[in-house]
């Protein structure tokens, strides 16, 4: 056994396979008896300590690599007598010793080399010559494979049941044995990238586009992922210019993470694709049993609904061709890509061709999307649907539903952390939080983890016993109650890391169920020294996680450790396990203060003492360090099925730790959110299925991690329900109706499948056919047609052609059909008709069908004057045809009869006119004469009213279907005699005056179904009948005795009654007053004595709102009658006053009442005024008001006279809506009195004081102004809800800046700017009131327009003028002082069109512009002002005079000259010298 490979290795699926060959099978035996010594050697020394070491040796590896081969690593196996392992050994104290081998490792190495080289010249001297000439039939090749297959599987399962048991020892990194290549392809190619990727445990396989993660699910169609067997591969579908990218694919488990890169190019072939590149997964050869293999799965499982608890089953048939007996194809299940192995959960079974696959006990983990993979060795086909399971309902009512996905991870000697997901129902209210159970494998009793309920979906558990294996589940739980528990999770060992971790690298054996443990002699007890590296490695408000090495120096014995903790800034250590020592390496704290900071040490002890303590960690505060994730971005539904919608969404951004989403829909309108899916999704978009066609949904999102779920996304757009549109097949049947010299009339038949939508035309192409050889294709027409006929022109005579047809609806243009027969474009020169064309069936029953058709399009020399039909059934032979009419039809339909139920049948048509019979138009598509389920005729009703109906009811309605009658097969368009109505799935047609125009067949079709369709035909007896019928339903009556009379009965109660003559006693009575039906109550009695036809009504009194009239309305069957009494005015008021009184006198001690309830009303101030009426009341009685539950002061008073209450309201506005109550009460009792005015109560009051407004109005006026003429009117009050149209000739005018509408103050005002003639006629203002409105007009024409137009004119002129006159707009002072000899220069600004005329005065006198005064007038704008050298007579005023012919202005301004002092004196000295 020690000189054999591993088991592990000798069947890896990468590994060099080559030792089933005959050679490497002597060489190996030859190798083993070279050198079984050394491994009897080595296992020699050891066997006296009852262990013996590992032989390993890599045969395979020394054929590819160096002969100097590693040193095995030291493994500890426990045999039996025959040198079985049948365990493992772990000793208690680990020594120093090595265990080595009888060689050393150069002499091992040289034997082995001598030996293989030997062994290998050997075989291939003696053998060579032998295996060329060795022949196997295919026989023996086929039972050979067979065996191998089934060899195969059996190694294959038993390896994976050693990895299960001893997967610890065989645990390494991943590694890429086969790393992706590089590809460049065409565009709209299939490309696959593949990988092998080795590791234990087994690896988890991403790919990745661009540092992006592909989602298979997310593009559907595009990306599949497959992996089998440590194969993994990406298959890209339909490449185009976006998928050149580099691809990475990972590769990760617990031992590590390694990548490989490969990129994508994809080239645009300039010209059609080569059809003989491969396409991907074509079935290929199979050797080894000389065929091909074609595999179809049918009889497919759809998408499917469970809830919890449920058992469902899955299943496909597959059919493989050839039949290769006792042959069985490898069927596989995965779920959400992962491949699914036989637990209690999932039984998968084969039936030799059905695959099926049942769910035991559905729980939420089960849902996903399932593949069934059915593989041959000539390839593989596989089917998806996804599977949906609801949660089961609560056994509490709003209980939150159960968590799912637990798991266990970070397991130790006492210690697990579980964590879970959280369900996406809460009940209804928040959940407050998670239990953890847990259960010892092999018991059934659970123990609750946690006293309090934790938020976080993860959790640690302390105090397992090491060596125990546990399983775990979680409950949710809010202020309603418990939810189910979770599924529970795979059981998980407590036992310490480290004893994995001793195991590493060892040889793997059977797993027996038990650890020996062996003893060393003990050494003296060493104190363990300091732990290393303490860490937090996880911090909620719930607790704290720590982790630690154990310390170097830790003597020959275990140790366990002491945790201690200490706030923040002090040094006050406590430590927390003093009654239980800590086993693992990893500690949970509970029970700390949130918000606070602590800081965390560990000591370690054994049987010598405690150590001293590790270094302490930082500061950690205690609160939840993961964030939950921002709400989901836009969410947008689109179209799938008629059954599903596709939702897609933005990813939550810079979520941690993202767990998945969860999406809910609600039917729009309502607000019963429903969730799609009970399991979180990863990727950002999630097809919705099991919803309602033609409802439509909205839909909304929120993401979850360990901290919790976010909040709700936005919701989406609502989005109806329905099927995808796609365009349509290619039609069919493409028949020449018509030739001449250059053009060609062609038919064809509609498509057998539309699309989901109305087939909006159809393109005709064609192309020329030389000596046999076909042309290019040709557009005969670039607008689409409707029709499914049309003449292709511009061709050759005597030329050869074929044609082809598309049809298009919204979705786009369809496949081209076939190409039709070759025909030949020539003159039809014969006498008789060509072929009908179009034909249709309807109304198929098991014994008739309508045939309609379309005449030919060639009628020959002759108008066609009739029509034959021929049938046959449809596997008969052209022989059989016969006709159905021996006299010909001059109509386009008929009913043919006298068909066999079951039988199918073909039929065609013949036009013929005076010259003979044409030729026969093509056959229709076969039709089964039967009368399918649920079929229904047209029904002929006359109503209650004896009108006349005809009414059709279909099953089979969809989104789009609709009804269409028609009269004599042709469609009805005008409805001038006959109603329709359509509602749901059921179609009437109501004749309006039925007559003798009326007569003929009526037939009703309904469209986007199978041929749904029937017809009726109305005789002339037919009519008489239905017309006699439908007047016995109009006029039926009940004969009376007495007509309705009134009398009143003790304490005032009041009696009406009748007595009908005869009546049965199913008839039936309504009490109606005032338009109003009546019911049993406290207020109204009824009694119908049936033997005597006496009819009453009971009233204890009557109030002011019974005025009215009453009316009893009987109906026996059909027979009707009523009689009616009128109690109104000085009638009503003696009965009620009569009434009253008697009544008063026994109800006298009631408290206070109303007599009158709360009402309004408008004064023609528009002072909205509440009012009530009160009865019963005393001094004591008190009145309160409240609007929307607020009291409402008023300083009204009780009048005790009257018993009127008001409550006025000016100025009334939306603020003032509400709801009003007035309460009147004292010792006796109270009574309250509600008006509400708010929605349409509030509309009617406004509309009622606009009403008022509009009553006030003045009459309209007429007013020119500058800009043109105003009209207006002023109303009493206005209010900003009033609603006013301004019209011109009874239209309605569009307001622009000529024409303008406006408010000031109480004048409403219309204005027109310029008038011109077309502005003449009659105006009006409407004010709407919700009613018939008010109109005030004026008619602004003929003299009144011209007054108008006259006084608009003079206004203009006058303004013109005041605009245009000259003017002096500034800049003058109105005095200047300045020094003598200065210089003043004064400007100011003129205007006026023309140019004014510029004049300047001194002192009323002209000045001339000279050297001494300067006068400028520049553009006609600035006029300037210059005086050079002032002196003393220039002193004065000063005037500057503007004119034009509109007008005259001036500007006045005054100069005054000064002589400074030490002027003056010099001029006074030399005064005094002269």
């Amino acid at each position: 056994m020690s000189g054999s490979l591993p088991f592990y290795q000798k069947h890896h699926r990468h590994y060099d396979r080559a030792y089933r060959s005959k050679e490497l099978q002597s060489a190996v035996s030859q190798y083993r008896q070279s050198s079984s010594y050394a491994a009897q050697g080595s296992a020699s020394s050891i066997s006296s300590r009852g262990l013996r070491a590992s032989g390993y040796s890599a045969v395979e590896e020394e054929s590819k690599s160096s002969p100097i081969v590693k040193r095995a690593k030291p493994t500890y196996l426990a045999v039996d007598k025959e040198n079985q392992i049948i365990g493992y050994v772990v000793p208690v104290f680990r020594g120093s010793q090595e265990f080595a081998s009888g060689l050393s490792d150069t002499e091992e190495a040289r034997v082995k080399e001598s030996a293989g080289h030997l062994a290998r010249r050997s075989l291939f001297a003696s053998k060579m010559e032998a295996e060329r000439v060795e022949q196997t039939s295919r026989r023996y090749a086929m039972r050979e494979s067979a065996e191998r297959i089934s060899l195969s599987k059996k190694i294959y399962e038993n390896e994976e049941h050693h990895r299960r048991m001893n997967e610890d020892s065989l645990q390494h990194a991943p590694e890429f044995v086969i790393k992706p290549r590089s590809h460049t392809v065409w565009e709209k190619q299939c490309v696959r990238l593949h990988c092998t990727v080795t590791g234990w445990p087994e690896p988890r396989v991403v790919w990745y586009k661009n540092n992006v993660t592909i989602d298979p699910l997310a593009h559907a169609g595009k990306y599949k992922i497959e992996s089998s067997y440590n194969v993994h591969s990406l298959e890209v579908n339909r490449c185009d210019f976006d998928d050149t990218a580099q691809y990475r694919v990972s590769a990760m488990n617990s031992k590590g993470e390694l990548s490989a890169f490969a990129s994508i190019v994809v080239k645009r072939f300039k010209g059609e694709i080569d059809e003989s590149l491969p396409a991907p997964r074509q079935p290929g050869f199979c050797s080894e049993y000389g065929v091909t293999f074609e595999t179809h799965i049918v009889e497919t499982f759809d998408v499917s609904f469970g809830r919890e608890g449920e058992t469902m089953s899955l299943g496909c048939t597959v059919i493989i061709n050839p039949t290769i007996q006792r042959y069985q194809p490898e069927v596989q299940w995965y779920r959400d890509g992962v491949l699914l192995e036989p637990s209690k959960w999932a039984h998968m079974h084969w039936s030799g061709n059905r695959a099926t696959l049942t769910l035991t006990h559905l729980n939420k983990e089960d849902e996903g999307l399932y593949t069934l993979r059915v593989s041959t060795k000539s390839g593989y086909e596989t089917h998806s649907a996804y599977v949906f399971v609801r949660d089961a309902d609560a056994e509490l009512q709003g209980a939150p539903t159960a968590p799912l996905d637990v798991l266990c991870q970070d397991a130790n000697k006492d210690y697990v952390i579980v964590t879970w997901k959280q369900p996406a129902v809460d009940g209804g209210s928040p959940i407050l939080g998670y239990f953890v159970d847990r259960c010892e494998v092999g018991t059934t009793h659970w123990i609750q983890c946690n006293d309090t309920p934790v938020k976080f979906a993860r959790f640690p558990v302390t105090g397992l016993v090491e060596g125990r294996s546990y399983v775990f589940r979680v409950r949710a739980v809010n202020k309603s109650g418990m939810s189910h528990p979770s599924r529970a999770s795979e059981p998980i060992a407590a036992m310490d890391p480290a004893d994995r971790a001793r195991m590493k690298g060892h040889t793997t054996a059977p797993w027996t169920g038990q650890i020996i443990v062996t003893e060393e002699e003990p050494v003296e007890g060493v104190v363990p020294g300091k732990p290393q590296d303490l860490v937090v490695n996880e911090a909620t408000k719930n607790y704290v996680v720590l982790s630690w090495k154990p310390p170097g120096q830790r003597g020959h014995e275990g140790i366990m450790y002491y945790v201690e903790k200490c706030v923040a800034g002090t040094e006050s250590w406590q430590r927390v396990n003093t009654d239980i020592p800590v086993k693992s390496p990893r500690f949970a704290l509970f029970d700390l203060s949130e918000g606070k900071s602590y800081r965390f040490r560990v000591r370690c002890s054994n049987s010598a003492g405690v150590g001293e303590p590790s270094e302490p960690t930082e500061a950690t505060v205690v609160g939840d360090k993961l964030d939950i994730p921002s709400s989901p971005g836009r969410v947008v539904p689109t179209r799938n099925t008629d059954t599903s919608v596709v939702v897609s969404w933005e990813a939550s951004k810079d979520a941690k730790e993202l767990v998945g989403y969860y999406i809910e829909a609600t039917v729009a309108g309502k607000d019963a959110w429903e969730p799609c899916n009970n399991k979180p999704v990863k990727g950002t978009r999630f097809v919705c299925h099991g919803l309602t066609t033609g409802d439509s949904y909205t839909f909304r999102v929120r993401a979850l991690n360990a901290a919790g779920l976010s909040g709700f996304s936005q919701e989406s757009e609502a989005i109806e329900v329905k099927a995808a549109i796609a365009s349509p097949a290619p039609p069919y049947g493409i028949c020449l109706l018509e030739s001449v010299r250059d053009s060609m009339v062609l038919g064809w038949k509609q498509p057998t499948f539309i699309g989901g939508a109305e087939v909006s035309g159809y393109f005709v192409d064609y192309r020329e056919v030389v000596a046999g050889v076909p042309g290019r294709w040709h557009e005969a027409n670039i607008k689409a047609i409707s029709d499914r006929a049309y003449r292709v022109t511009d061709l050759k005579e005597n030329k050869l052609y074929q044609f082809q047809v598309r049809a298009a609806n919204m979705a786009g243009v369809g496949h081209p059909s076939k190409p039709s027969e070759t025909f030949r474009c020539e003159e039809w020169t014969i006498a008789i008709p060509g072929p009908p064309h179009d034909l249709q069936l309807s109304e198929v029953r098991k014994d008739s069908l309508v045939l309609q058709w379309r005449p030919p399009v060639y009628q020959g020399r002759d108008p066609v004057n009739g029509f034959y039909i021929d049938i046959k059934e449809t596997e008969a032979p052209e022989e059989a045809w016969r006709g159905v009419n021996e006299k010909a039809t001059n109509k386009t339909y008929m009913k043919i009869k006298e068909l066999k139920d079951g039988v199918s049948y073909v039929f065609r048509v013949r036009a013929q006119n005076k010259a003979g019979v044409g030729k026969a138009s093509q056959a229709t598509e076969p039709i089964l004469a039967q009368t399918r389920p649920g079929t229904q005729e047209i029904v002929v009703e006359v109503d209650d009213e004896g009108m006349i109906s005809m009414n059709f009811e279909c099953s089979e309605m969809t989104k789009d279907s609709k009804f269409v009658w028609s009269k004599d097969y042709e469609e009805i368009k005008d409805f001038a005699r006959l109603n329709m109505e359509t509602k749901g799935g059921r179609s009437k047609v109501t004749f309006k005056t039925p007559d003798q125009e009326d007569l003929g067949i009526y037939s009703c079709m309904v469209t986007h179904t199978d041929g749904v369709s029937a017809s009726y035909t109305l005789t002339e007896e037919g009519l008489k009948e239905l017309l006699h019928i439908s007047h016995d339903h109009k006029f039926p009556i009940i004969p009376l005795k007495s007509d309705l009379a009134v009398e009143l009965l003790e304490k005032g109660r009041v009696r009406f009654w009748l007595q009908a003559e005869k009546i049965s006693a199913n008839a039936k009575v309504d009490y109606v007053f005032n338009d109003n039906i009546l019911s049993q109550g406290e207020k109204y009695k009824m009694n119908f004595d049936k033997n005597t036809g006496v009819i009453e009504m009971f009233m204890e009194s009557l109030e002011a709102k019974d005025e009215g009239t009453y009316t009893f309305q009987m109906k026996d069957g059909k027979a009707t009658n009523q009689s009616s009494l009128v109690l109104i005015g000085d009638v009503f008021d003696n009965l009620r006053k009569d009434s009253e009184f008697q009544r008063k006198e026994w109800t006298r001690k009631q408290g206070p009442h109303f007599v009158e309830y709360l009402s309004y009303e408008v004064t023609p101030n528009c002072v909205v005024v509440l009012k009530c009426k009160v009865g019963n009341i005393k001094k004591e009685t008190v009145v309160i008001w409240h609007k929307d539950d607020r009291e409402v002061k008023v300083d009204d008073k009780l009048s005790f006279t009257e018993g009127v209450l008001t409550l006025e309201i000016s100025q009334i506005s939306k603020k003032d809506a509400g709801i009003y109550q007035v309460t009147v009460k004292d010792d006796r009792g109270k009574d309250t009195s509600v008006l509400k005015l708010v929605d349409q109560g509030f509309k009617d009051l406004m509309n009622q004081v606009f009403s008022v407004i509009a009553n006030s109005s003045t009459p309209l006026k007429i007013q020119s102004t500058e800009e043109g003429v105003r009209l207006y009117t002023f109303v009493n009050y206005y209010n900003d809800e009033l609603h006013v149209t301004w019209h011109h000739k009874d239209s309605a005018i569009t307001f622009t800046d000529r024409i303008k509408s406006g408010v000031v103050g109480e004048q409403l005002w219309l204005q027109i700017n310029e008038p011109t003639e077309k502005d003449k006629g009659k105006y009006a203002i409407e004010f709407f009131d919700g009613k018939g409105g008010l109109r005030r007009s004026v008619d602004l024409s003929g003299q009144g327009f011209d007054d108008a137009y006259a006084e608009f004119q003079r206004l203009k002129a006058a303004a013109i003028a005041e605009r245009n006159r000259a003017r002096v707009a500034g800049g003058l002072p109105d005095v200047v002082t300045i020094q003598e000899g200065k210089a003043l220069n004064l400007t100011c600004n003129i205007s006026g069109d023309p140019v004014p005329e510029v004049t300047w005065l001194k002192n009323e006198r002209e000045l001339v512009s000279d050297d001494h005064y300067i006068l400028k007038f520049a553009s006609g704008k600035f006029a300037s002002f210059t005086i050079t050298t002032v002196n003393t007579s220039d002193s004065g005023k000063y005037s500057i005079l503007v004119k034009n012919k509109y007008g005259t202005e001036s500007g006045d301004f005054t100069v005054s000259v000064f002589i400074p002092d030490s002027e003056e004196q010099g001029k006074a000295t030399r005064k005094e010298k002269k």
